[in-house]
């Protein structure tokens, strides 16, 4: 038996865990009709044949109609949901895992006009600033309805072959009964402590009166809400030792931190830039005063935090959520003797910012997660041998070269700069954002390990292509700035990659004007104001920087207005034009009827990339599919078979932003659907 910490078995009560690495309960939004079908079975099941030892789906399974998901999340208080989440769970006990799901009402936490239009409940009229809603003050027969309908949905559970329920806490109803700040009510549940926690403990009673005690029930809660008059940490210290008392669950799941706001949830579930594990020390200290079974996740990213989390003590199991997302085989790597393997968590959090936008999880770099039943994680040998030649080292480029190469192909790479990356080593230039290179770092020792030629310092032309003497030629060269929008003055700005390259000197009062809405704008924004400058960040749209999202806005909105940059939406820059030694910006709006006049010493346009094609159109006629791509032999994984030349040489085909301005998870998706089936 290895002596590796995280490969102990633990012992939870009955049922014995094969090691000690979990996945957290999260949502990845794959439900169908709020029921887990073949998709959301398929990525769950594949956890487990990663060698996770326990897996907990849903953040969080419903169980009132009047708690709707804001997000695409199941729905625990249908009876149809049985025999989906049978399926489920023996596919996954098939795999040697066990597996839990997590029960919630979201109280405040949701939106009246979801669902069937029910009134959002509370313990107080106060409304979540995330989900807006105001909600109704509940009355003693909603509790009463709502401890029933939990007691259902875990009765549900239980017939589903679930191993066990954990109730989501924070943030979520039984919290805001339990904390001071959202808890209004008079008599038996609002008031002291013993009153705010008696429905946690009356929902915990009626669930084990339905599922007897051979069934693990769990709570994952906020022991310290980090918020003036909320849950303190006494207090939460207090709870702590409550539940355990109780008598009721047999583990606690320990959060610290409050997620009513983008800027709380991003403190509790952490981002790239951000420290790792920063709340373990915290649940070890739960753990140290309780004596009692503790689980804990929060940005432990790697092998080595989480090694830590166990051989310290700090906690019994620890989550390794999101790494698991980017790679499901963590544990099975482990094992082997493979922890060099693992594909990292950059903490880009592409997969929670596309659930708070309503679409589903995908991981930036791993786009089989979520794609299961399409995409494979493990790529099967090809029959045939070929050569394969790609010309760009950026997220699509590598990634083809990654697939084509464990393929086992013969792949040669040509890239025109002296360092792979693309627009990810331009982006790794901001402190915050300098794990995204890990992308890149993963993929050159994957292209390594199955002898993948490059070439840097070299500019392709048709010639070098041909003269390979290619089957499959892909073009992956990427995009150069757009700044070419303006009706008159475009030779007078600069791009956003000017800036955060270092090329151009910041100026000391700039106009960003950001039509592009993603991260580029905003790191040069932050770059300029740190530099010193007066920064204006000026949109055409009604918010800015739509394509970052919630929970990545939030590090750069700290920075931006510790700065004092200033945002305006919904104008447009016109044009520019010298005057003196200064920048004359006409503005105007899409709304019509203005038109303004700003002056700056600089003006900066990020605009997208418009794609670095040339070289696809002069390769384009020696080809044997004059570069048509099968949409539907790509869409169903077959190999592409067009012929539109019968004298062409080579298949030629195009990805990532060659082909139009996208994002690094479309790149990489570009890459390995093409590549997989070659």
């Amino acid at each position: 038996m290895s002596n590796d910490p995280l490969l102990q078995p633990y012992q939870l009560k009955h049922l014995t865990l094969r090691n000690r690495i979990i996945v957290t309960s999260h949502e990845p939004a794959y439900p169908e009709d709020g029921m887990p079908k073949e998709r959301y079975r398929a990525y769950t099941v594949e956890r487990a044949k990663g060698g996770v030892a326990l897996t907990m789906t849903a953040g969080s399974a419903a169980v009132s109609r009047d708690s709707p998901p804001v997000f695409n999340n199941l729905l625990a208080y249908k009876d149809e949901i049985v025999p989906w989440i049978r399926e489920m769970t023996d596919a996954v006990h098939e795999e040697g895992a066990a597996i839990m799901i997590q029960l919630t009402h979201l109280g405040r936490r949701t939106r009246w006009d979801k669902g069937d239009w029910l009134p959002v409940v509370a313990p107080s009229h106060q409304r979540e600033a995330s989900h807006r809603a105001f909600p109704k003050k509940l009355e003693d027969w909603d509790i009463e309805r709502i401890i029933k309908d939990f007691a259902d949905a875990a009765e549900r559970m239980k017939a589903g072959g679930m191993d066990g329920v954990e109730l989501e806490a924070y943030g979520h109803l039984i919290d805001q009964f339990t904390s001071p700040l959202t808890n209004e009510l008079d008599g038996p549940y609002g008031g002291s402590l013993d009153n705010r926690l008696r429905f946690c403990f009356d929902v915990f009673k009626a669930i084990r009166h339905r599922v007897g005690n051979d069934f693990i029930l769990g709570v994952r809660y906020t022991a310290d809400e980090c918020l003036p008059g909320g849950t303190g940490k006494a207090e939460g210290l207090e709870i702590s030792k409550r539940l355990k008392e109780s008598g009721l669950i047999d583990y606690l799941n320990v959060i610290r931190g409050h997620i009513d706001t983008d800027a709380g949830l991003t403190d509790v579930i952490p981002i790239q830039g951000m420290a790792n594990s920063p709340h373990l020390d915290f649940a070890g200290e739960i753990r140290a005063a309780t004596n009692f079974p503790t689980f804990h996740a929060a940005k432990i990213p790697d092998v080595a935090t989480a090694r830590h989390a166990i051989a310290s003590g700090k906690v019994d199991m620890i989550g390794m959520t999101r790494a698991h997302m980017t790679d499901p085989h963590i544990v099975r790597k482990i094992i082997e003797k493979r922890e060099d393997d693992i594909r990292p968590c950059v903490g880009a959090n592409y997969c929670l910012d596309r659930i708070y936008q309503g679409g589903a999880a995908f991981c930036i770099h791993n786009a089989a997660t979520g794609r299961e039943l399409t995409m494979p994680h493990i790529v099967a040998k090809a029959d045939t041998k070929k050569k394969v030649v790609i010309v760009g080292a950026g997220p699509a480029g590598l990634e083809a070269a990654r697939v084509a190469g464990e393929r086992g192909h013969q792949v040669v790479v040509f890239e025109a700069a002296n360092n792979p990356g693309g627009q990810i080593r331009l982006t790794a230039q901001s402190e915050r954002r300098k794990e995204m290179i890990s992308i890149i770092d993963w993929r050159m020792s994957q292209c390594e390990k199955y002898d993948v030629t490059f070439h840097f310092n070299t500019w392709a032309e048709a010639d070098t292509i041909e003269a390979e003497n290619p089957d499959v030629v892909i073009i992956a060269t990427g995009g150069l700035p757009h700044t070419e929008v303006l009706a008159s003055g475009n030779e007078l700005v600069v791009s956003s990659w000017d800036i955060i390259s270092g090329d151009v000197k910041p100026g000391t009062n700039v106009l960003i004007f950001d039509d592009a809405g993603d991260h580029a704008g905003l790191q040069a924004a932050e770059f300029l104001a740190k530099a010193g400058a007066k920064v204006e960040i000026m949109t055409p749209d009604r918010s800015f920087a739509p394509e970052v999202m919630a929970m990545n806005l939030v590090p750069y909105m700290r920075s931006l207005q510790k700065h004092d940059v200033t945002f305006t939406v919904t104008y447009r820059l016109e044009a520019v034009e010298k005057s003196g030694n200064q920048l004359v910006a006409h503005v105007g709006s899409d709304y019509g009827g203005i038109a303004r006049q700003h002056s700056f010493d600089q003006i900066v346009v990020n605009h997208g990339t418009i794609p670095l094609d040339e070289l696809y159109f002069e390769l384009k006629p020696s080809s044997s599919n004059l570069g048509e791509m099968s949409h539907d032999q790509l869409l169903s994984g077959e190999p592409q078979s067009v012929i539109r030349n019968p004298d062409g040489k080579f298949q030629l085909f195009r990805i990532g932003d060659a082909v139009a301005a996208r994002n690094t998870h479309a790149a990489v998706y570009d890459g390995l659907r093409i590549a997989k089936d070659i």
